[in-house]
């Protein structure tokens, strides 16, 4: 084994060795500037489609505000529950705490559809 090490040793020593060129300071740079415009362009193309989706999800929210306040007016604390517990049929249940405070009666809220009665 030790016949192979001292050709070996000879071989590399002899090899040129190539080091890789660096690159001109211009094209790193032009590689960056591409790559934030490649970037841009798809966030932009993302906003882009997103957009009316977020828009019918904002008018999705306001219908829903006024049955989510009563909601939470209903619960109202989250400290006076238990943490939930999945029962062996796939039902969620929540616990009101033993000594939790009685819950407030929902409040009655008016109806404000566009065909709704109103009361004069």
């Amino acid at each position: 084994m030790k016949h192979l090490i001292a050709p070996l040793a000879l071989c590399l020593m002899l090899t040129p060795l190539h080091a890789q060129e660096a690159a001109p300071e211009g094209d790193v740079d032009q590689g960056f500037s591409l790559m934030e415009e490649g970037a841009k362009l798809l966030l932009r193309g993302l906003m882009e489609n997103m957009e009316p989706a977020l828009d019918d999800m904002g008018q999705a929210l306001t219908e829903l505000e006024p049955a989510l306040r009563e909601l939470m007016v209903m619960i109202g604390d989250l400290r006076n529950y238990e943490a939930p517990e999945k029962l062996p049929n796939g039902d969620i249940i929540i616990r009101r705490k033993p000594d939790a405070p009685m819950a407030k009666p929902a409040p009655e809220v008016p109806d404000m559809s566009p065909d709704a009665d109103i009361e004069l």
